[in-house]
């Protein structure tokens, strides 16, 4: 019983990580970076598509995304699309290829930024709490039906600490990695 909780446990805590690690990657720095046009929708024959999926969506310098669409007809389409959503990006068509450039990022945005994924790490560390706390709460019961020793609870409840501890330092690592990179110029 407690190996699977601890497993459980670890399994969820993991999930809260790799949530976190995404919605930092959509944390916008002054580099570019292709997946920042990943939630972008454009009109494909009357059905709204991912850009991906309508044109090749690559890097031609560190401030600079290329988009390149399959179809001649869609260039328009796909520029409008970017120039539409909510990124406050400013596309330019060169023939059948679109530039996208990334403006620089004031020292007041990039401030406001910060708190955005300190908010965001503090969601992820409160996840994690809340995990650890529901099996403490399992624990407990086995506990009170005497499925387990108290010697067994005991050394569960300490390994369920040890393992938060190590998930709230990795989402610390995360926030101060994602921190170093927005205020890089």
């Amino acid at each position: 019983m407690i190996p699977e909780l601890k497993k459980a446990s670890e399994h969820k805590m993991q999930k809260s990580l790799e949530a976190l690690k995404a919605d930092l990657a959509k944390v916008r720095t002054g580099r570019a970076h292709t997946g920042i046009l990943d939630h972008v929708q454009v009109d494909y024959y009357g059905s709204p598509v991912a850009i991906a999926q309508v044109a090749n969506v690559t890097l031609l310098d560190a401030r600079t995304i290329g988009v390149q669409p399959w179809e001649k007809p869609m260039v328009a389409k796909v520029e409008k699309a970017i120039r539409d959503s909510d990124l406050g990006l400013n596309p330019s068509s060169q023939g059948e290829l679109i530039r996208v450039p990334m403006p620089a990022l004031t020292e007041e945005r990039r401030r406001d930024l910060i708190k955005v994924i300190k908010h965001e790490g503090e969601n992820a560390k409160v996840a994690i709490r809340n995990l650890r706390r529901d099996a403490i709460t399992h624990l407990k019961d086995a506990l009170k039906k005497k499925d387990i020793s108290e010697d067994d609870e005991r050394r569960a409840l300490d390994d369920m600490q040890r393992l938060t501890d190590r998930y709230v330092a990795e989402v610390d690592r995360a926030l101060a990695e994602k921190e170093k990179d927005l205020m890089a110029i």
